[in-house]
């Protein structure tokens, strides 16, 4: 399981996650957009905002829950507990496309991250061939809006690859990942790759000639990466990279790129955010972020409230560094509930961030970028942590009830829960035709060349 945001791990990882100071709020952006707000909460908006969510195409581009699938033997039809992906959440979120990640624990699975990576795939296949009335995997926008726009709506299924240490340098792997329903890829996780640098693992001391951070971004080898996910129609993730490689990637891809489950580092200074430059850039590309629902990465309070309950807490920190070291570890006598007992521990101790928190990333986000470049990225399953009044995938609704109150127009608001990344993937697609109508080959496998080498002195 993944615990990147639980109060254990803002002393574990000891990143900026939790020890930069949080940046100046941005204002709210509603007062922007050039219509006029509804009386909040009066009966009008209430039942406007139910029918906008229900009529909307509603895309979660990043959910975790095939971990659960893979080490727990997770059924969806069944109750997740304190997880927050089945399929009644589901159906009273009215959710309409999932795409679920493949993420590999790059030390865990060190020299097996190919075979991590097609256990999870094929998870996603099996609970889906468990729940056919339910869900059905798409291999693209067509097969989106057929699911989606017939009398018996199904959920549709896609994933992504949360980071490129997935295909260990390997064209092959990408190009087969494809096959497998892959329809995008994190070019890295928290960990760099020989050919991209990540945001998590960044220097912490600046180059004394220069005064900057080392960040090489993309290699050569990388932006063979790129343009082989242009030629294939699979999107390109710049959530978790550098902002030098966020830079290369916008420049060499011909199609517009996503950042799966990103939030705004103007209102929540981690390194995992975007810049309000970034925001525009990908925007000016024409691409989509999505808001990732992460207490940590939408909150600078929640970050130093957590701070300060582990540096009082050792103890009850090493108890918990061990029992996730066991369970990463496979320890038959360490089980999922064991950790989520523990991880509601802490959150009695450490108050949740508001849902006003993630209101305001959104909002900011679309001041910055613009109402066409903003979408949802739960990181549901995938975090220990989110915001008041959001336990769930059932919850998505209170999104489009809040834009509503906040004057965001019908076709608005169903753009940031769906639309927009729906028109990036179709871009993709468009994109692959033309290339390969253009004959591009294939790119070969040069893995012999792909170190990724540190920045050139200036």
């Amino acid at each position: 399981m993944r615990l990147l945001t639980t109060v254990a791990t803002a002393v574990l990882i000891a990143t900026p996650l939790v020890a930069q100071q949080q940046a100046p709020a941005a204002e709210k952006s509603a007062a922007s957009l050039s219509v006029q707000k509804p009386t909040r909460n009066s009966p009008a908006a209430k039942s406007n905002y139910k029918a906008i969510h229900n009529s909307a195409i509603v895309v979660d581009t990043h959910a975790d829950t095939p971990m659960r699938f893979v080490d727990e033997n997770f059924d969806p039809g069944t109750d997740a507990g304190r997880g927050h992906w089945d399929l009644r959440k589901v159906k009273d979120g009215n959710l309409g496309v999932e795409f679920f990640s493949i993420w590999v624990e790059p030390q865990t699975n060190k020299g097996k991250e190919i075979k991590r990576a097609l256990e999870m795939i094929d998870s996603v296949y099996r609970v889906v061939k468990a729940h056919p009335k339910e869900m059905s995997i798409a291999s693209g926008t067509k097969d989106i809006y057929a699911l989606r726009r017939g009398p018996n709506k199904k959920l549709a299924v896609l994933m992504g690859v949360e980071g490129g240490h997935a295909i260990d340098s390997d064209l092959a792997v990408l190009r087969n990942y494809y096959r497998l329903g892959v329809r995008y890829m994190t070019l890295t996780w928290a960990n760099s790759t020989p050919w991209a640098q990540s945001s998590g693992d960044l220097p912490k001391t600046p180059d004394p000639k220069t005064g900057r951070i080392p960040d090489p971004g993309l290699n050569d080898f990388g932006r063979t990466i790129v343009r082989e996910m242009n030629r294939l129609g699979m999107m390109v993730d710049v959530s978790h990279v550098s902002d030098r490689t966020f830079y290369h990637a916008i420049l060499v891809s011909r199609a517009p790129v996503i950042a799966s489950h990103s939030s705004a580092r103007a209102i929540t200074n981690v390194p995992r955010n975007m810049t309000d430059d970034m925001l525009v850039a990908l925007a000016r590309n024409g691409g989509v972020a999505m808001v990732n629902f992460n207490c940590g990465f939408i909150s600078g309070d929640y970050n130093a409230r957590a701070k300060k309950f582990a540096d009082d807490h050792p103890k009850e920190m090493q108890q918990y560094r061990e029992l996730r070291r066991k369970y990463t570890n496979k320890d038959p006598g360490v089980t999922y509930q064991d950790l989520q007992a523990l991880e509601q521990q802490f959150e009695s101790a450490v108050a949740r961030p508001p849902f006003s928190a993630l209101m305001q990333h959104i909002e900011h986000m679309v001041k910055v970028a613009g109402v066409d470049h903003v979408g949802i990225g739960s990181d549901f399953d995938g975090v220990t942590c989110l915001p008041q009044g959001i336990d769930s995938v059932a919850d998505l609704p209170k999104i489009s009830e809040a834009l509503v109150q906040r004057g965001y127009t019908s076709e608005q608001i169903q753009k940031i829960l769906g639309g927009n990344v729906l028109r990036v993937f179709a871009e993709t697609e468009k994109v692959s035709r033309e290339l390969q109508a253009e004959d591009a080959a294939p790119a070969h496998d040069t893995r012999k060349q792909v170190q990724l080498q540190a920045e050139p002195k200036q």
